[in-house]
């Protein structure tokens, strides 16, 4: 990027609340390369180096979308659940809005059998095979097509190990992260404060806590996954 488009980044990350940490007390030690300063308490990310890293996810992140290969988005705190399905659609992506499901990487085939009855009972459904049950019956087949729903609705696409896992809330995926480096797909990750850097390949210094922050960084990564 030339020096005019790194400063307009620049400025609407910050307008965005991007460059917030956490308090100083709760800092990661390997986070210190990232920190520019201090404000009431609050440790300040610098942006120039988050916009370096989002860059390189950026790129890394075309790449694989020029390949035909597929990212899976994650993000289940509740404040970020619509916007990860919301990009999620928009871009043709798998993803995980709801919670983890331990396995669902390093135990795919088990998770595979999951999304295949739910897709099966769904399309049974709507042929209207289970009328000849009785409704007792049927509630019980519809409560369980919800509760598949919940778990395995975003996954319905993923007929293989994705390329890459995007991360957005990482404090509470660190699960999703491990699974995915043992299975060598590669990691990227909103990365605040109080986190490691080194549990993500492609780590992004920013704010994952406010809504703003989240929303702008996926905006960027929708765009070069369209």
């Amino acid at each position: 990027m030339s020096n005019s488009k790194d400063e307009k980044l620049i400025t609407a990350m910050a307008e965005a609340g991007v460059g917030y940490g956490h308090r100083t007390s709760r800092l990661h030690p390997k986070m210190k390369p990232y920190i520019e300063g201090v404000r009431a308490g609050v440790h300040l990310i610098d942006l120039g180096k988050t916009a370096e890293k989002l860059q390189e996810a950026l790129s890394f992140l075309s790449k694989i979308k020029k390949d035909n290969k597929q990212v899976l988005l994650v993000g289940t705190k509740v404040q970020v659940q619509s916007l990860i399905l919301e990009v999620a659609q928009e871009v043709e992506m798998p993803y995980v809005n709801q919670r983890w499901l331990g396995g669902t990487l390093t135990n795919f085939k088990i998770i595979s059998q999951r999304i295949r009855d739910l897709i099966e009972k769904e399309t049974q459904r709507e042929k209207g095979e289970f009328e000849r049950y009785t409704k007792k019956e049927q509630l019980e087949i519809d409560r369980e097509i919800d509760r598949l729903k919940r778990n395995f609705e975003g996954l319905k696409t993923m007929k293989e190990l994705p390329s890459a896992v995007f991360i957005v809330d990482l404090d509470k995926n660190e699960l999703a992260a491990q699974e995915a480096r043992r299975k060598d797909i590669k990691v990227i990750g909103l990365v605040d404060t109080s986190l490691n850097p080194e549990l993500v390949d492609y780590p992004i210094p920013a704010n994952d806590d406010a809504l703003s922050s989240v929303f702008f960084i996926l905006e960027e990564v929708k765009k070069v996954l369209k």
